[in-house]
């Protein structure tokens, strides 16, 4: 009896509770997946560049890079203005920045130089390379629909990490092809392009004088 009586409240109470989980922010109907995000090398591009260098002989080491901490996360950053910056909404990177930065600057150098000799800090024996490229990246970002920009402060070592030999500071930005997160993303592995370039021609160069003095 008390069952027959209370039947009609609760199909009401279950109607409205269908109803509100639909159309609430947090309800399934109304969730958006979240997208990760890489950085892609010259190895990914339809034609691969000429190498700036023949250097098949010559170990190249790079790292440590050290970030920004604002930059060292999974959230994508998006720079609204000089001293405001905001996480990408549904937008996170699919590893961590650093690792993936690194990855993508060791192959293009590999690429540029033409050696296969290129290796990632830490965890590598420092005397089997000729040169060492450490840097601080003290700016990686970027606007949807506008530019992407990087900023780094970067050094050359010799192979024991004893002598500087080369130390220069980058600044560089490319505009991004249309307002999404994916062309941001595109446009920020373009300025590592550049960057690696940058630092191709300038161990390119520290080999020419070597071998110049010998």
């Amino acid at each position: 009896m008390i069952w027959e009586r209370l039947r009609p409240l609760y199909v009401i109470f279950c109607t409205v509770t269908l109803v509100v989980g639909a159309c609430s922010p947090f309800g399934s109907g109304t969730r958006q997946p979240s997208k990760n995000y890489v950085l892609s090398s010259l190895y990914s591009a339809e034609t691969q560049p000429q190498p700036v260098a023949d250097l098949s002989e010559i170990g190249i080491l790079v790292g440590p890079i050290r970030m920004a901490m604002y930059l060292d996360r999974s959230d994508v950053i998006i720079r609204n203005s000089q001293n405001a910056v905001e996480i990408a909404e549904f937008s996170s990177w699919a590893g961590p920045l650093p690792e993936n930065f690194s990855r993508v600057l060791a192959e293009n150098l590999s690429l540029l130089l033409n050696t296969k000799k290129v290796a990632i800090f830490p965890g590598t024996k420092l005397l089997f390379y000729d040169y060492n490229v450490s840097m601080n990246l003290t700016r990686f970002d970027g606007r949807p629909g506008d530019k992407s920009h990087l900023r780094a402060r970067w050094v050359i070592l010799d192979k024991k990490r004893k002598h500087m030999l080369f130390q220069e500071h980058t600044v560089l930005s490319h505009p991004t092809e249309n307002d999404s997160i994916e062309a941001m993303v595109a446009s920020q592995s373009r300025t590592v392009v550049d960057f690696s370039r940058e630092i191709a021609e300038a161990i390119k160069k520290l080999v020419e004088e070597k071998t110049a003095k010998q």
